[in-house]
């Protein structure tokens, strides 16, 4: 199948190993009309190593106003358009929803190459429940935000994913220690499919110290596995009608105590108001 006209085409690239490049994903790429994509400089690397000629556009965050529209008009055209990121799945943590979002709303087709994901590769690694998880993308940069977003997610019981840059991993990891506990295990995923590759899991406070002692575990591009919350079984307690106007009748009266069990318990007022004059 070439790549249709009209079409707009979601491309995973590799996020570290040009080999990881799909066999589709570089033969779209050779047949689109143009590929969007967030750095042109960066992308030519792998245009280069794939021997692809076909010209590109950037997309990001500071031109997307004008460059939508005009990718909207050649899509509209007849013609088919690529969007890739800088590594990865495009939109996850990148640029491309707006695109996607208005090649939609023209009734434009969009379909993707999947492919490499440093989310997804982290987690098939990190030896934590992958069943159930929550992606949380980058942590805001400024450490009042970072340790309030951390705080609201103290509770969540499903597997965390965050994205870190070199500048902040270490405050990072130290928040994560102070917010949700020193215990908390941590699997640290560190230049995925690259010529560092490193993964290491150890309790979040061990983990800052384990950062702290080398610089250059401090260096490159990072996803953050973090185990979710203990769960807390909540086990039922049985609330009989006489129980409850016995607790209710010792401090306030018949009719208000009859009132608040029969909203409680979803029994009839005229009933509740009976068995409290009986209990009396």
């Amino acid at each position: 199948m070439t790549a249709t006209p009209a079409m707009l085409w979601i491309v995973a690239t590799p996020i570290g190993n040009l080999e990881d490049i799909a066999a589709r994903a570089a033969r779209v790429l050779s047949e689109v009309a143009v590929i969007a994509a967030e750095d042109t400089r960066h992308s030519a690397r792998l245009t280069e190593h794939l021997a692809i000629g076909t010209p590109m556009l950037s997309l990001h965050e500071y031109n997307e106003a004008e460059r939508v529209p005009q990718l909207i008009g050649r899509l509209q055209a007849g013609e088919a358009v690529a969007l890739i990121s800088d590594a990865g799945t495009p939109l996850i943590s990148d640029p491309g929803f707006a695109l996607v979002r208005a090649a939609r709303a023209e009734g434009i087709e969009v379909r993707c190459v999947p492919g490499a994901c440093a989310a997804v590769a982290a987690l098939s690694v990190a030896g934590l429940p992958s069943d159930r998880f929550v992606f949380e993308g980058f942590l805001p940069a400024r450490a009042a935000g970072r340790r309030a977003r951390l705080a609201e997610l103290a509770d969540e019981t499903r597997t965390l994913l965050f994205y870190e840059s070199s500048h902040r991993i270490a405050a990072a990891v130290s928040d994560i220690a102070a917010t949700l506990g020193e215990q908390r295990p941590v699997t640290l995923c560190r230049e995925l499919t690259k010529l560092h590759e490193q993964s290491v899991q150890l309790p979040a406070e061990a983990l800052s110290r384990w950062l702290a002692f080398d610089a250059n575990r401090r260096r490159g591009e990072f996803v953050l596995v973090v185990g979710g919350a203990p769960v807390v079984e909540r086990h039922a307690v049985e609330v009989t009608l006489d129980g409850l106007l016995a607790e209710l009748l010792a401090v306030t009266g018949t009719k208000d105590a009859a009132g608040a069990a029969a909203r409680l318990l979803g029994v009839s007022r005229n009933a509740a108001y009976a068995r409290a004059l009986e209990l009396q």
